[in-house]
């Protein structure tokens, strides 16, 4: 079925099982608590499809790719699917500073920051266990205006987990409102962090399927 857009949102693919979205930066996933925080990619998507179910979420800073089931059986196979961890999902981040590795795995346990929510911190006592792997793409500038572009495959799902292994490295996103300093914030209008690609076995046709978006920064 040839893709179709609903509010602003693209959608890549659509058929009976699932569709997969496009989510711009700012958009939340789901609803959040609040005045006006009720607009979000779920409720956009369920407008023009209303049996979709969203299977994972990004963080409403993040732009890229998400997952959608259409009715409660595709829902379980797809949310296994990812608990299996047999979905393959890519990102690309631009950080502050020159990334010394030119690739490497950053394992580290995330817990919430109960002083401080909605953060993350790394707690190898209490934490869950992350792993991410990334791939240094480019590096430029100097001094304080040195950044990388970096590929990201993290193969575990915790919340702020991108953002976290990364700032644990001393490389912060930049734009990042929550982990990067605030000048950075102040700076760039976006945080670039974005969902690249998801690839996955179609639950139905059981046929290998590769998604990408253009990373737009």
């Amino acid at each position: 079925m040839r893709p179709e857009i609903h509010p602003s949102i693209p959608v890549l693919h659509v058929d009976t099982f699932l569709l997969v979205a496009d989510k711009p930066a700012g958009l939340l996933s789901v609803p959040a608590g609040g005045e006006g925080r009720q607009d979000c990619l779920a409720a956009r998507i369920r407008a023009r499809w209303t049996d979709a179910r969203i299977v994972h979420r990004l963080d409403a800073a993040t732009s890229g790719l998400v997952l959608f089931a259409r009715g409660a059986e595709m829902l379980r196979r797809m949310s296994l699917a990812f608990e299996q961890r047999v979905v393959g999902k890519q990102y690309v981040a631009v950080v502050h500073g020159h990334v010394a590795q030119d690739s490497g795995e950053i394992d580290l346990a995330l817990a919430e920051d109960a002083d401080n929510r909605p953060r993350q911190l790394v707690d190898p006592l209490r934490g869950r266990r992350a792993l991410t792997r990334y791939r240094v793409l480019d590096r430029q500038g100097t001094g304080a205006d040195a950044i990388s572009r970096l590929e990201l495959k993290p193969v575990t799902g915790r919340a702020h987990q991108l953002r976290v292994h990364l700032l644990s490295l001393g490389h912060p996103i930049l734009g990042d409102p929550l982990y990067a300093p605030p000048e950075s914030a102040a700076r760039f209008a976006r945080m670039h962090l974005h969902a690249t690609r998801v690839a996955f076995m179609h639950p139905h046709t059981r046929v290998p399927k590769v998604f990408d978006s253009p990373v737009p920064f």
